[in-house]
């Protein structure tokens, strides 16, 4: 059986490739067409894992498309109509959308596709269960969804048992967690679908001043459910604007302007709206595990990239184990689309535990050495032990480094195979990236890619906790935090990454070596790209952005360079991450 699944039509369009139940490619469609966060038809991310697999379109046996539309354009008809007449210039631009194009997206599918073969559109909350329940290799768990919106659901709660789940419980839209933090993102000045681990970045800086407001906001209850008070909003009946002026009246002040000066108010804001979505989420996970009385728990959708509150769930509720799928967005709703048409409708062979998240676009030693041939780019060639000890030398030296090693991420973190990648014991190091390298703002945190056998050592984890989807944010242990600052949030934590020899040994034994250089086997790790573009793919798009940036040297698979064709200009991204934002750790 070959099962080709397909996300778009919203954000983060990919396409994923399950053959005889085994996962052999996925990859959102921005890696291709380099527009972050893309909507559009995944043509070459389609194009990509057909070429992984070997396969042309006419051997693909089922297509599944990741949620159906014609559930959601009643959701969208309903909820206009109830905002009438509010709702009027959202429901005339809606509707001519989604008369000319979304509505129509099964037969426009085939067209792109060139196929007269079905496609099964499979629930939206469905495709995230089935992308992170059948991957996660439990037997039985508890399963929790929770993003913006699907067709009704925002949040989910399911029960898999063996090769099937069922979804037991739901909240629908407009009430929505996923909402919520969107619209705490768009009132600091966030861009929305893009910016709300922004939010996270920012709440430790702050105080949780203004949680009874919020409260005022949202209501929990004990059964795990919730309520917006929708005066609040204007997302249901608005495409511009997702507060009201009712939501500026409570917090006394109007929205921040994008790019503007931050103040003590919007780290406040940050760390109470965080601080009130954790709460929410901490409710509905114990609801999931009341239903179920599973000890485990998987989460899919994209509010379970909110990695403070995962590490809260796996603390201080009743589960013992918790998987993320490091695509829970709707990226990842290409996986479960196809996951849930090969393992749960065809009866495929469960493919067991994901450990690792490398089923993008690779290249090889040759393809890469071709490339700076032909360019006339210096480089030297090592073996691959020698690569990795020189490469930590580089590191120990305190030189940034573009990492590009084997196939690429799939999902929005780097994983060590598009990172750039520094020394952690360096107190200047979180600044020097920040403002020479991303031209980000000077507050955003870096996450650690640490040895897994030795991360117990330097995080408040159980000895052999695995963690490697950069996916959980625990403390670091208070005797390390000192020596390392350029990890170590202002809260005394940090998003750890734990690598293992097995399921990536490049970036295992490059770390190792940097452990006998520095006695920290440990690196910063960030991903590959600068503020505004997606992920470097390719071995040109890493070389053009190590010449336009201050990434000090550039390692692809065996290869390092050293040279840059020009100056590079920092001072614009120095203003940007340190004067506008006007704060740093």
């Amino acid at each position: 059986m070959n099962v080709l699944g397909l996300s778009f039509n919203y954000h983060d369009s990919a396409a994923c490739l399950i053959q005889d139940g085994k996962i052999i490619a996925a990859c959102e469609e921005e890696r291709f067409c380099r527009r972050k966060h893309t909507a559009e038809f995944p043509e070459q991310a389609i194009h990509y894992v057909l070429r992984e697999a070997g396969l042309s379109i006419d051997e693909i046996t089922h297509i599944a498309f990741y949620e159906k539309p014609i559930v959601k354009f009643d959701r969208i008809f309903r909820g206009s109509l109830a905002a009438w007449p509010r709702s009027f210039t959202l429901f005339s631009k809606g509707m001519r959308h989604w008369l000319s194009n979304k509505i129509r997206v099964v037969d426009q599918s085939k067209k792109r596709l060139n196929t007269r073969k079905p496609i099964a559109c499979i629930p939206h909350h469905v495709s995230h269960a089935a992308s992170a329940y059948y991957p996660s290799g439990f037997k039985s768990s508890a399963i929790l969804t929770m993003d913006g919106v699907g067709e009704w659901a925002t949040t989910g709660i399911g029960h898999g048992q063996g090769t099937t789940f069922d979804m037991i419980n739901e909240i629908r839209y407009p009430h929505s967690i996923g909402l919520l933090f969107s619209t705490i993102t768009a009132y600091l000045g966030f861009k929305v679908n893009d910016a709300e681990w922004k939010v996270m970045g920012l709440a430790p800086y702050g105080k949780p001043t203004l949680v009874d407001k919020f409260k005022k906001i949202v209501q929990l209850r004990k059964d795990g459910s919730f309520n917006l008070d929708l005066s609040y909003f204007s997302h249901h009946w608005c495409s511009q604007r997702m507060f009201s002026k009712k939501w500026e009246q409570l917090f006394g002040q109007k929205s921040r302007k994008p790019e503007s000066n931050l103040t003590d108010f919007h780290r406040d804001f940050a760390c109470s709206g965080q601080l009130i979505v954790e709460e929410l989420i901490l409710n509905v996970a114990r609801a999931s595990h009341s239903l179920t009385g599973e000890k485990r728990l998987c989460i899919g959708g994209g509010v379970g990239l909110n990695s403070v509150a995962n590490w809260r769930i796996l603390q201080e509720t009743d589960f013992d184990e918790v998987f993320i799928q490091p695509a829970a967005g709707d990226d990842g709703g290409a996986l479960g689309a196809a996951s849930f048409m090969a393992y749960g409708l065809l009866g495929e062979p469960l493919p067991g535990p994901m450990t690792h998240a490398y089923y993008g676009p690779g290249f090889s030693n040759d393809e890469v050495e071709q490339f700076l041939v032909s360019h006339n780019i210096p480089h030297q060639k090592y073996d691959e032990e020698a690569m990795c000890q020189e490469s930590a030398k580089l590191l120990a030296n305190n030189k940034v480094i573009g990492w590009f090693q084997g196939r690429q991420e799939f999902g929005p973190r780097s994983l060590g195979h598009r990172s750039i990648i520094g020394n952690p014991a360096n107190p200047k190091m979180k600044d020097i990236i920040n403002a020479k390298v991303k031209y980000r703002e000077a507050f955003r945190p870096f996450a650690p890619s640490v040895l897994e056998e030795e991360a117990h050592i330097y995080f408040d984890i159980n000895k052999g906790l695995k963690l490697p989807f950069m996916l959980m944010v625990p403390q670091v242990r208070s005797e390390w935090a000192p020596r390392l600052p350029a990890i170590t949030h202002k809260d005394g934590s940090g998003r750890v990454q734990t690598v293992n020899l097995k399921d990536n040994e490049i970036y295992y034994k490059m770390i190792k070596a940097v452990g006998e250089e520095t006695g920290i086997p440990m690196v910063i790790n960030t991903s590959f790209n600068v503020r505004g573009e997606p992920i470097v793919t390719s071995p040109e798009q890493a070389y053009d952005c190590f010449c336009r940036t201050g990434i000090d040297i550039l390692v692809i698979e065996n290869f390092i360079i050293t040279d840059k064709p020009r100056n590079v200009d920092h001072e614009e991204g120095m203003k940007y991450s340190k004067g506008l934002e006007g704060m740093s750790q």
